[in-house]
């Protein structure tokens, strides 16, 4: 008999709601095996879904970041599965249990492109701009190449941030391009388009 004033103890409370559960999976192998055929049907297999990949190559490695979503014993199951899939040396693989990003309504997507002759420090000095004010990187691919004409090594990124909606954004693009300016950066800053 329930006691008045009292609530039983409620496991499912400290639970998320059914299918808002989430696993960040990172994996690496030799760019000749795909890492997302394996970890995707490890995912399907044990009933999540897909919510969210990137791929990508870095070096002789081929490098896959993925989000499970699903029910809370589908996303422990699949942890098993990893754990195995771990142990038969296919794949490096790492996972941890996250949650679900939430919607920042009051951040303005913008892509900024830069392009330079490659120099150490270029990308942490682009990185610590945005940081200084106040401003969060959301995806970010850089490269370096050799350029075609002159053989020189040159520097390429592209980032999406997100720009609170109270900044100034034109004194903020004439902040970045002087920024960009002074370290000899050839630079764009344009709203997403979607």
């Amino acid at each position: 008999m329930k006691q008045a004033g009292r609530q039983a103890p409620n496991d499912s409370a400290s639970r998320p709601a059914s299918n808002e559960n989430y696993l960040l999976i990172s994996a690496f192998s030799a760019s000749a095996q795909s890492p997302l055929v394996a970890i995707s049907k490890r995912i399907s297999e044990c009933g999540c879904n897909l919510a969210e990949a990137r791929v990508s190559t870095l070096g002789n490695e081929l490098s896959v970041l993925a989000l499970a979503q699903g029910a809370w014993d589908a996303i422990a199951k699949l942890e098993n599965a990893l754990a195995r899939l771990e142990r038969d040396g296919e794949l490096r693989l790492s996972h941890f249990r996250t949650s679900a990003k939430q919607q920042q309504s009051n951040l303005l997507p913008y892509v900024v492109e830069v392009v330079a002759a490659d120099k150490p420090g270029v990308l942490f000095q682009l990185a610590e701009f945005f940081a200084q004010q106040s401003i969060t990187i959301e995806q970010l691919h850089s490269t370096r190449y050799r350029a075609m004409q002159t053989g020189a090594d040159m520097f390429s990124a592209q980032i999406t941030v997100g720009i609170p909606n109270t900044m100034h954004i034109a004194a903020l693009r004439d902040d970045f391009l002087e920024f960009c300016d002074g370290l000899n950066l050839d630079a764009i800053m344009d709203p997403m388009k979607f």
